[in-house]
């Protein structure tokens, strides 16, 4: 399995980032305009190997809580870092999506971008 990064992360305050998007990908964000929610994933490059291995640990590093499995976690500590957050874009510029909401860090790798879940509601139903 190969991922290729569609963009990089550029952290423009405290609030707002920059989705510098490679030339090559583009077109896939035509029709993207302010107000949009988007679910972003990127890769979180900053984190350490060893820390990969976890599978368990306490829940937002609080060991007042019990250790849970990292899969049904929101922790960054995972054997393939992927991180997702849902951002709001607050302006379309050329090469780049500005956004806010996201916790990615500067210079992440952006590996994929969809429209943000409608929490089911924007699947078909199924027949049968």
């Amino acid at each position: 399995m190969n991922l290729s990064p569609i963009g990089t992360v550029k952290r423009l305050s405290d609030r707002e980032f920059a989705i510098e998007i490679a030339p090559a990908y583009l077109e896939g964000f035509h029709g993207i305009s302010c107000g949009d929610r988007l679910d972003v994933l990127y890769w979180m490059h900053r984190l350490d190997p060893d820390r990969r291995k976890l599978l368990k640990v306490h829940p937002r590093g609080d060991k007042s809580r019990p250790i849970k499995g990292v899969f049904g976690l929101r922790s960054p500590m995972r054997p393939n870092p992927i991180g997702v957050s849902t951002v709001c874009v607050t302006r379309v510029e050329e090469g780049r999506l500005i956004v806010t909401a996201f916790d990615a860090e500067d210079g992440s790798p952006v590996v994929d971008i969809k429209a943000a879940s409608l929490g089911g509601k924007d699947r078909p139903e199924r027949k049968g």
